[in-house]
């Protein structure tokens, strides 16, 4: 299969062995690291590389946009505090923040 860059020039699809070292490499880093890993990626095969990236590495493509975005645009993500994989407030809610606590209310 090939892919076509910017200019139009088709370039050759990773070889299996080489998309397998990709994902074996991806799968190791974290989540912040595998976003801008895909991103580089992406970037580096120009036109049809998004797509060919977020089928590879089986992630959405908003999600591949906003990684990108975070290379090209540093400027508007605020830096991650020293130590930490997510910005404050990010990550999935605590559990008494979304389901509202139910008070029975037994009247005889």
């Amino acid at each position: 299969m090939y892919l076509c860059d910017k200019t139009g020039t088709m370039i050759e699809k990773y070889t299996p062995i080489v998309e397998h070292q990709m994902y074996s490499f991806y799968s190791n880093l974290k989540q912040r690291e595998q976003r801008l890993y895909a991103a580089l990626e992406a970037l580096k095969l120009g036109h049809g590389g998004k797509k060919y990236i977020t089928g590879l590495f089986n992630i959405h493509q908003k999600t591949l946009k906003r990684a990108i975005d975070e290379l090209t645009r540093p400027e508007l993500f605020a830096p991650l505090p020293v130590d930490k994989q997510r910005r404050s407030g990010s990550g999935r809610k605590k559990k008494h923040s979304i389901i509202p606590i139910v008070k029975p209310n037994f009247t005889h």
